[in-house]
């Protein structure tokens, strides 16, 4: 490919559904962005909590500092430390993936409890491989953070722009929760990405992402709405899926910073 294609933004997730923090430079490991979705909520089943149930998650804004992560809901804050953990480990799933997790604190479990209305623990996964995700598009089995299925999710900026111009209600891209953005020159050719490389950081692109309801949740707001979900069925509906964004994996750990060229 002889176009330049850079970063244009970067996001991480820190807790799984909540809303995401845009950074200048993060550090890619092989389980996602260092502290992307590294927590989650889950309720008294063990199954996690996300938007689609809880549009209002999207309300909640996290921010780290130093050692801590501050939380942000309304008027309201509540913060804990990014190392604290009870010892007692939770066996619970993402999906159809076996997680290992342990919880945060009571009184942080407490307080989502509290605003969310529903009896939920606050939990973190600890380390590489306590959680494995299976790809059946590549027969591979990757270590995962607390992400959907792949540890980064890529979009080109023409994807956006392509989908707006068919919206009366523009949208941003965090509609799409991506953890990179590049600058690209054509609607979807992310899809076709294979390996490339970012600073000193080797990725590898897995599959097209498949998108559900989630996306139609106003993150301003927290209303769920029809679109963009209903336009996009139209033209990016593949076997039953509705396609925006690449999942991908790094080879490598290293740090990616928003200006970095895309070297294929």
């Amino acid at each position: 490919m002889s176009a330049v294609y850079s970063v244009k933004e970067i996001y991480i997730y820190p807790i799984k559904s909540l809303a995401g923090i845009s950074l200048n430079s993060a550090l890619a490991e092989e389980m996602g962005f260092e502290n992307d979705r590294r927590w989650m909520l889950i309720g008294a089943d063990n199954v996690h909590v996300t938007q689609r149930e809880y549009p209002v998650m999207s309300q909640f804004y996290p921010q780290i500092s130093d050692d801590k992560i501050r939380i942000t809901f309304g008027n309201e804050t509540h913060e804990f430390l990014i190392n604290e953990y009870l010892s007692d480990s939770i066996d619970t799933k993402v999906w159809e993936d076996k997680s290992e997790v342990v919880e945060v604190n009571k009184q942080t479990s407490k307080w989502f409890s509290e605003r969310l209305g529903i009896d939920c623990k606050l939990v973190k996964i600890l380390k590489s491989g306590d959680r494995k995700h299976e790809s059946s598009r590549v027969k591979e089995t990757f270590n995962v953070s607390l992400a959907d299925g792949y540890p980064y999710l890529l979009i080109g900026s023409k994807s956006l722009d392509f989908l707006n111009e068919k919206l009366d209600d523009k949208i941003t891209i965090k509609r799409f929760r991506p953890n990179i953005v590049v600058s690209s020159q054509n609607p979807h050719e992310e899809d076709d990405f294979t390996t490339f490389k970012i600073g000193a950081v080797q990725f590898k692109n897995i599959k097209p992402c498949g998108r559900c309801i989630m996306v139609n949740n106003d993150p301003e707001k927290g209303v769920i709405k029809k679109e963009p979900l209903k336009t996009l069925s139209k033209y990016r509906n593949v076997n039953n899926s509705v396609l925006f964004g690449t999942n991908i994996v790094s080879l490598n750990s290293g740090f990616i910073t928003v200006g970095d060229e895309i070297v294929f």
